[in-house]
């Protein structure tokens, strides 16, 4: 026998509801469960009851229930209904929802209209799809899918430059400390490192007693890191990592940094890589993929002096194009001294599919192949300025079989 929802308090009621609606229809049929109308009524803390309600139950099973419509035969609307779903469920579950409508029920279509996008969760998926598909959406729509992008990818930025810009000028710094003591110029690593013993545990603050600096001095393009990136369709999320990385090392004077994206075509984005979004909306995800065509190119018109060159290339090795000749070109890099990486994958998870006898061929010449989350790459490239071995870095990798060889 169900319980009354007249007896529970608001909170209770609305948690039972949150349960009701997880669970779809099926649940009621238990004898356990109380309707989804006894549920919405009376004064609970989420205010939606009725035929909104029932949109969102309907809504939500369209998404994972057996049946292809809702209650009246059709699509939800996907604005109103993810509009409701905030009221119930943070901000990952939302998250997830909007994922497996557009991939389980084919909504991506319906993400593109105006008064959709402002209800969608702003994460890395959404981006993705939004470039992957950029050619649905309408131009009264294309302003706001620009400025989520944006939002998107600033945030990633401000999470990652930080971090890289400590490794970078920490791998090439000169002096210890700095003659000029101003903001910009603070060591963050070296100063916390060194002052955690004024670590407030009550006020959970760490009072430094000495801040370190960065030398003063500009030295303008000290290496040349070309990132070569593979922009079919299984690398949508390496691309959108790969833009951010880029116009970070643009950032930063004592690097000369270009990138350039491929699939059988060439897209040479050095001229605009100090913006991601023109970047990511320049990128023409899917098709096939010649990756030495992309590799010719980039040496030809990127390496200049081999011994100072980060070469990053990052596809997951399936080759369209004349793998033989892909192979001899990555071992001149290698034998003019350039630092070659094969970044199988540049994503949250770093774990990658991909050619495993290309992987092979490549490790041979000894060019670590591997997928690197982009704070993995943060450390990688600082090991690569300062000289240093890779391996203790990419052991872990061997593990979660995320790197080759």
């Amino acid at each position: 026998m169900s319980v009354d929802p007249k007896d529970l308090d608001p909170k209770d009621r609305d948690a039972l509801l949150r349960w009701r609606l997880a669970l779809g229809p099926e649940a009621e049929k238990t004898g356990s469960c109380p309707s989804l109308s006894a549920l919405g009524a009376g004064a609970g803390t989420v205010d939606l009851t009725g035929d909104d309600l029932e949109g969102l139950d309907d809504a939500l099973s369209f998404v994972y229930g057996e049946r292809s419509a809702g209650r009246g035969g059709s699509k939800p609307y996907l604005p109103k209904w993810l509009g409701a779903l905030r009221d119930f469920f943070q901000d990952d579950v939302i998250a997830l929802v909007q994922k497996d409508a557009i991939e389980k029920k084919g909504l991506t279509q319906l993400l593109f209209e105006p008064e959709t996008l402002p209800f969608l969760d702003k994460n890395l998926e959404l981006v993705t799809t939004l470039v992957s598909a950029r050619g649905l959406i309408p131009d009264q729509a294309k302003d706001t899918a620009r400025a989520i992008i944006r939002e998107v990818v600033e945030d990633l930025r401000k999470k990652l430059e930080s971090p890289l810009r400590t490794a970078v000028m920490g791998a090439l710094r000169r002096d210890r400390t700095s003659p000029i003591p101003i903001a910009r110029n603070i060591d963050w690593r070296r100063t916390i490192r060194s002052n955690l013993k004024g670590w407030d545990a009550e006020r959970k603050r760490l009072i430094p007693e000495r801040f370190y600096f960065w030398p003063n001095q500009r030295r303008h393009h000290e290496w040349d890191v070309t990132l070569v990136v593979d922009q079919s369709g299984s690398m949508a999320e390496s691309v959108v990592y790969s833009s951010v990385m880029a116009a970070i090392f643009a950032s930063l004077d004592v690097l000369k940094t270009s990138l350039v994206l491929f699939d059988t075509e060439i897209v040479d984005m050095t001229p605009v890589l100090a913006d991601p979004v023109e970047v990511l909306f320049s990128a023409q995800l899917g098709g096939g993929t010649d990756i030495n065509r992309a590799v010719a190119y980039a040496q030809e018109h990127y390496v200049r002096r081999p011994e100072k060159t980060l070469f990053i290339l990052i596809t997951d090795l399936y080759e369209g194009g004349n793998a033989e000749e892909l192979v001899a070109r990555l071992r001149q890099l290698v034998d003019s001294r350039s630092k070659v990486l094969c970044l199988l994958a540049l994503s949250d998870s770093g774990r990658p599919s991909y050619d495993h006898a290309m992987a092979e061929q490549l490790t041979a010449l000894g060019i670590p192949c591997f997928g690197c989350t982009p704070r993995k790459l943060v450390d990688v490239v600082e090991r690569v300025m300062r000289n240093q071995d890779l391996a203790p870095l990419l052991a872990s990798n061997d593990k979660k079989g995320e790197r080759h060889g």
